[in-house]
């Protein structure tokens, strides 16, 4: 199996000592540190392994991210997202919408027909991931980051979302992070 590096120089080899790494900014339980950094326990495997490549490929910029993935090949990629996506997904308590926001957040989700790919419920399936209960801070910033382009591994989601005002995606991230 391929040996991957770390910034603190640790050399890991097993599929679990790999997942421990993630699990430094991810979380023990499910449930990471940081507000900002996304939930990936119970996440749609199809999904998480387009991100680990899009990271790998430079698709996808995260400094962090970058220098986690460049040493691993394709079988440490699925077997990462096959990892993680079997474990449960945690909650995290995030507060619901208010009335205001979620009457908001729905509006702008059916113009966008955002359950067309997230499904209902926002749950996700396969490739498209699950939103409902993701991070807020982190859903914000996706889609902040979608819109202006800084995120561009994506360009339907980029065109999708240039669309929407600030307070647009804020509604939208208040209520999928509650649900």
């Amino acid at each position: 199996m391929p040996l991957i590096g770390s910034s603190s120089g640790a050399v890991s080899q097993s599929l679990e000592e790999k997942a421990q790494l993630c699990s430094a900014c991810h979380g023990e339980n499910g449930v990471p540190q940081d507000p900002a950094t996304p939930v990936i326990w119970g996440q749609h495997e199809g999904y998480l392994y387009i991100e680990l490549r899009d990271y790998k490929r430079g698709n996808r910029k995260n400094e962090q991210m970058s220098a986690i993935v460049e040493g691993l090949e394709r079988d440490d990629l699925l077997a990462l997202a096959a990892y993680f996506a079997k474990k449960p997904w945690p909650n995290l308590s995030q507060p619901r919408a208010g009335s205001d926001d979620t009457t908001h957040a729905e509006r702008v989700a059916g113009s966008a027909q955002c359950p067309q790919c997230h499904l209902n419920g926002y749950l996700g399936d396969s490739t498209q991931p699950r939103l409902a209960g993701q991070n807020h801070d982190y859903l914000l910033k996706t889609m902040q980051d979608f819109r202006s382009g800084a995120r561009a591994n994506n360009d339907w989601m980029t065109a999708l979302l240039q669309k929407y005002s600030d307070d647009d995606i804020g509604a939208l991230a208040k209520y999928l992070a509650g649900l």
